[in-house]
């Protein structure tokens, strides 16, 4: 990825458990935010119906905890994290003022888990598991960025989450990681087409 000299470019590809888990918990509890990400696919929408004052509550309070769940170094909380009973180490919630999210999303923890232990697995069986393709398909996108504005591309920090969505696509999702639908990901073509503006607007 470039010597002493040269610029680096540091890619973590991954699907993560934690963030896994919170758009589970996002979408059994009708959560809206982020607007433009689709749902997952093969979790139940949300039954429970709060009233608007309850529903903005979780609704903040979630923002919080998937902003520390997406890029926990960029939003440290200023108050120590706790733990929630049944979710082992995968949710960690500010422990003052998440009170009201950390009961909503207590029942769901064995569902959960299960659901982000199934797709992370089927993601480093079908993805993560051929790590030279991986770097290739960065690395190509690189190249490809490099011959269009004839210049070394710059350094840069990315990180992907591989997401099972409901619909194909590429979004941002913090400053420094996007999400990616796991089918366009599998797509050689549509993959590399589809990341080359994000590797352009980084490098």
């Amino acid at each position: 990825m470039g010597g002493a000299a040269t610029p680096e470019w540091l890619i973590r590809e991954d699907a993560g458990q934690p963030v896994l888990v919170a758009l589970y918990l996002r979408q059994v509890l009708g959560i809206r935010s982020p607007d433009e990400l689709p749902q997952l696919r093969g979790v139940p929408a949300a039954a429970a119906v709060r009233d608007e004052d309850e529903q903005a509550l979780l609704e903040r309070q979630w923002r919080e905890y998937w902003a520390m769940t997406v890029e926990p170094q960029a939003h440290p909380s200023p108050v120590p994290l706790m733990l929630v009973d049944g979710f082992e180490t995968l949710v960690a919630l500010s422990s003052e003022g998440a009170d009201e999210l950390a009961a909503a999303v207590e029942p769901f923890g064995p569902e959960a888990l299960a659901f982000a232990d199934a797709a992370h697995k089927r993601y480093r069986r079908d993805i993560g598991a051929s790590s030279g393709s991986a770097y290739r398909a960065y690395a190509s996108a690189i190249a490809e960025h490099e011959r269009q504005v004839g210049r070394r591309a710059h350094s840069f920090e990315l990180n992907v989450q591989v997401l099972p969505l409901t619909q194909r696509g590429v979004w941002w999702i913090g400053s420094l990681t996007i999400a990616v639908t796991d089918g366009l990901r599998g797509d050689v073509a549509a993959f590399d087409s589809a990341i080359n503006p994000i590797i352009a607007e980084l490098a």
